[in-house]
């Protein structure tokens, strides 16, 4: 059995659902020297998230940040939490919605996902430096 472990700093992405499996693959190349395994990806914050899902018609993501913003609002009179900004209880409401990882299988040293899925970051803040992700692939080489 073979590990690899890597922290990737993702570029600046403005709110939104943005597709990064492209930066994942590109970023973690030891991906290839596994011929069965999992890949799990980690996001070292809580006000994004990471999720898989339609990577083909980007109006599926604008959905995805609409349906989001009526689900979880800015200024909700009983948000407690809001010294930095209107965004930042709903950025963590949400990133506790979709979750901080996600776990792919790893076939032929490639991410084994359906025709249509892509990873998403999913970033909930307004303003951001950029997002850290830690890479973890196991697998048979």
């Amino acid at each position: 059995m073979q590990f690899f472990q890597k922290t990737i700093q993702l570029p600046r992405y403005g709110r939104g659902f943005h597709l990064i499996t492209e930066v994942v693959e590109r970023e973690f190349p030891e991906l290839r020297q596994l011929k069965a395994g999992l890949l799990h990806v980690f996001i070292q914050h809580t006000s994004a998230s990471l999720a898989i899902n339609e990577d083909a018609d980007p109006t599926v993501r604008q959905d995805f940040e609409s349906h989001f913003n009526k689900m979880v609002p800015e200024n909700a009179p009983y948000y407690r939490h809001n010294d930095e900004g209107p965004d930042d209880m709903p950025a963590h409401l949400k990133a506790a919605i979709l979750g901080s990882s996600v776990t792919i299988p790893v076939t032929g040293g490639r991410l084994n996902m359906g025709t249509w899925q892509g990873i998403y970051l999913c970033e909930h803040r307004n303003h951001v430096s950029g997002r850290r992700l830690v890479l973890t692939a196991y697998g048979s080489g």
